[in-house]
């Protein structure tokens, strides 16, 4: 879908440290705690 969430160089940065990157709805309310307080929300990528 080519969403562009977020640029390249942070992408690489979190791929190389093995950082997860958890995609979600900001717009959604409530998404972000749900997201802090470990809740399944969105995609999780992880290299």
């Amino acid at each position: 879908k080519n969403l562009k969430v977020m640029d390249m160089t942070a992408f690489t940065l979190c791929m190389e440290n093995e950082l997860p990157i958890i995609v979600f709805d900001m717009n959604k309310q409530g998404n972000l705690l749900r997201v802090v307080a470990g809740e399944k929300v969105g995609t999780l990528v992880k290299g």
